[in-house]
């Protein structure tokens, strides 16, 4: 059985790495958390400062450095660049796979495992995210182990029968402990946070028997908090506490106040999670309602209790956070295809049925991606004929953009068109390992096929003509500034080199008006949306030099 499982997590590991690893680098980071950590990554380097991070070398205290000191491990191995910025996600994603598959075969057997690996691999959101450049894919399987391994310790001190449990349980306490601290180091305290909670809910449900008591409980704190040590107690040691101070009160106001404009309705990720996470989402809703599967182990049922309470920790914590942000609730993916893989599971054992609403949910949602990947290369050919559609000049000015479209983007959703219909007929025939390869097989296939078709093109539209602009002055000793918008790309994609005035002064908005209209020693450029230009054309010495699909800049030249 272990040559089994070690053979096929050699080839989950292979396949992971053919569709997460390759075309990393096929497309600019996208501001703004892509071009920011990957900046910070870069400045690391400069600064050679490997405890503080650092953005527009002045102290950032938004993100701890561990995500940051994998981005530099690659960067030095491949150079800076978006393969180097995005590469450690992907060898996330291939310990993900791993781990679900190991996992799945420690709960129930070779055969969950594959389904829970798959069901996860070939749903859409949690693909993609592994080809990013953005925190949380690390930050998510530290919470995810730390949790596993918690469970485990409770399930060994209780004295869970039927599952086999070699370690002590004070070894899987620590390893918890030490998990979620890796988690704190990757993103801050929220990992603790969810953790906790989710802790503090089985608590609850279990009528407040401490199934866990102080002392244990301290010991995994500890353990989390010895991790953590690594960064919070070095830096506060070598710098004092203010940099500790201005991260924590961060985290508060991460949670207190709408993050730089990204504000949504209630149910923002309810929705993001019934159409990002397709086709897990729609099988997992069936989890929610009476399964009943006799003679079932209890750390079974127990295993799935922790599943749902964590599915809810999440979504509700992050749907009352007033920021929204589509991957805030990413950390659901693991119940999520976990209760989805239940339902796929228990259906191959025909004690759930493949019913009416599973594939009105699946037309439906697949309908929404297929419709968008046929109608854009067809409007693409013309995108200016959408501009009555949009109220935003900016927005128009963006679709004046020169994208070649030659129509085979179509392919994708062609595709995803006839793995729905495959895919349902299969189950419909109770062919289940075929309707489970053909659906989620089928849909990884597509998301890499929409990413090598769509995402250059859609990035032609949204940023490629500032990036163009930022590229061209890498050589030029000058000054740029934004006006009306934030950005991170200049900074990584003209190479800054630190300035010292700028530092110096130590506010962003001092700098700006300096550059606007103090005694300048170097030319400056102030980019700027098309819609905000007004604000700028009174400024006395500004020349408009640059104007592209929705940015303009001005340039004012160094005073002699």
């Amino acid at each position: 059985m272990q040559n089994e499982q070690l053979k096929y997590s050699l080839i989950i590991a292979l396949i992971g790495a053919l569709f997460y690893i390759p075309f990393l680098g096929g497309v600019h980071l996208f501001d703004w958390d892509e071009v920011n950590f990957a900046e910070i990554t870069r400045e690391m380097m400069i600064n050679k400062q490997y405890f503080r991070v650092y953005i527009n070398f002045m102290p950032f205290w938004e993100k701890p450095p561990f995500f940051f000191w994998m981005q530099l491990l690659a960067m030095k191995a491949f150079g800076v660049g978006e393969f180097a910025a995005r590469l450690p996600n992907a060898l996330y994603g291939v310990a993900t796979l791993v781990l679900l598959y190991n996992i799945g075969c420690k709960l129930y057997n070779h055969r969950f495992g594959l389904i829970w690996t798959l069901t996860y691999f070939g749903s859409i959101l949690p693909f993609l995210y592994f080809k990013s450049g953005i925190i949380d894919p690390v930050f998510n399987f530290f919470i995810f182990l730390g949790l596993y391994l918690f469970i485990l310790f409770y399930w060994k001190k209780d004295g869970f029968e039927q599952i086999e449990l070699k370690k002590s349980k004070w070894t899987y306490l620590i390893l918890a402990g030490l998990a979620v601290g890796l988690g704190i180091l990757t993103k801050g305290q929220v990992a603790y946070l969810i953790a906790i909670l989710t802790m503090f809910v089985y608590w609850v449900y279990q009528r407040f028997r401490f199934y866990v008591n102080v002392p244990q409980f301290l010991l995994f704190t500890i353990a989390a908090a010895a991790v953590t040590f690594t960064w919070y107690g070095l830096e506060y040691m070598q710098n004092g506490p203010w940099f500790i101070n201005e991260f924590n009160k961060y985290q508060y106001r991460l949670f207190s106040t709408p993050d730089a404009g990204h504000k949504g309705f209630p149910g923002y990720h309810f929705a993001v999670l019934l159409v990002g996470c397709f086709p897990a989402s729609i099988f997992a809703i069936r989890s929610f309602f009476p399964i009943k599967v006799e003679g079932e182990a209890a750390y079974l049922k127990d295993f799935r209790l922790w599943m749902k309470f964590l599915f809810w920790v999440v979504l509700i914590l992050f749907t009352i956070v007033r920021s929204k942000i589509v991957h805030y609730s990413s950390m659901c993916y693991f119940p999520l295809t976990y209760l989805a893989a239940f339902v796929l599971y228990n259906m191959m054992e025909g004690k759930v049925q493949f019913n009416n609403w599973m594939r009105g949910g699946l037309i439906g949602v697949a309908s929404l991606y297929i419709l968008v990947t046929i109608a854009m290369p067809i409007l693409g050919q013309d995108a200016t004929r959408l501009a009555p559609l949009f109220d935003d000049p900016f927005a128009v000015g963006n679709l004046e953009a020169q994208v070649n479209w030659t129509g085979w983007e179509v392919i994708p959703g062609i595709l995803l068109l006839a793995i729905l219909i495959v895919g349902i007929r299969a189950f419909n025939r109770r062919q289940w390992p075929k309707g489970l390869g053909v659906l989620f097989g089928g849909t990884a296939i597509f998301v890499m096929l929409t990413l090598i078709f769509y995402i250059k093109r859609i990035e032609g539209y949204s940023q490629r003509a500032a990036i163009e602009f930022f590229e061209s002055k890498k050589e030029e000793d000058c000054y740029i500034v934004s006006h009306g918008y934030k950005t991170y790309a200049d900074l990584f994609y003209r190479k800054k080199q630190p300035v010292e005035k700028e530092i110096e002064m130590g506010d962003k908005e001092a700098w700006k008006q300096y550059c606007l209209s103090g005694p300048i020693d170097k030319d400056v450029y102030v980019i700027t949306k098309i819609h905000r230009v007004p604000e700028l054309t009174p400024i006395e010495g500004l020349e408009e030099v640059y104007n592209k699909n929705g940015f303009v800049v001005f340039k004012r030249e160094r005073i002699q």
